[in-house]
């Protein structure tokens, strides 16, 4: 049995005031910062072990490692990647079996976006399970939808998918993707036993509501 979660509390009642300027800055200047050391040896290593001809899944912020090994499991013909920047997270891997077609790695995800976009990786899919909410108004630039490497996610194209339990935190990154000229689908997520990640199962557990926002990334 899960403990009860609590839900997301912001004094934030809608989009942000400031989603559509800062968006656009930001699809305007290219973020432009240096990788540090340890996600360059990330990038390489993920880059020599990234089979040829397989298409690429994206797991960000991972955790466990559990979300990516049932994304595996699902797609068999997918090479996923599960990506988070804790090395305990990562360590806990729990009962499930490691199938062969995925890779864990610790990285930080806004070099790694930078350094794949860089080199024109294209993913086919890219999951973002439950990212931190940031429900302060002053923290929308740690969203996603808001940092200045949005533009760097863009790139990447391929079918993006976020699950999240904030009803603003879906509505802000579907409208992102819109000025991006995106088109987005947000909807309640309402199957109630196909969990993907654990933060899902105890979200809904906990008497949640859950968001699914997808959108296919054109370039």
């Amino acid at each position: 049995m899960h403990p009860l979660s609590r839900t997301v509390t912001s004094s934030q009642t809608g989009c942000h005031d400031n989603l559509t300027k800062i968006v656009t800055k930001h699809l305007a200047h290219p973020f432009r910062r240096p990788a540090s050391s340890h996600s360059l040896a990330a990038f390489e290593q993920l880059s020599s072990k990234r089979p040829a001809g397989m298409p690429l899944m994206f797991d960000s912020g991972c955790g466990t490692g559990d979300s990516t090994r049932r994304l595996a499991q699902k797609f068999p013909n997918h090479f996923v990647i599960g990506v988070d920047r804790s090395v305990a997270r990562l360590g806990r891997q729990g009962t499930m079996v490691e199938p062969d077609n995925m890779m864990l790695i610790r990285a930080d995800l806004i070099d790694l976006y930078g350094l794949m976009a860089q080199a024109g990786w294209q993913l086919d899919r890219h999951f973002l399970f439950y990212p931190n909410p940031s429900p302060k108004p002053a923290h929308l630039k740690r969203r996603w939808h808001g940092s200045p490497i949005w533009p760097a996610i863009l790139s990447l194209g391929g079918q993006i998918e976020l699950r999240t339990n904030w009803h603003i935190y879906a509505s802000e990154f579907a409208a992102a993707l819109e000025i991006a000229g995106h088109q987005a689908t947000l909807l309640p997520l309402t199957n109630a036993t196909d969990f993907v990640s654990p933060f899902e199962k105890k979200y809904k557990q906990s008497g949640h509501r859950l968001w699914q926002v997808t959108a296919a990334l054109t370039n």
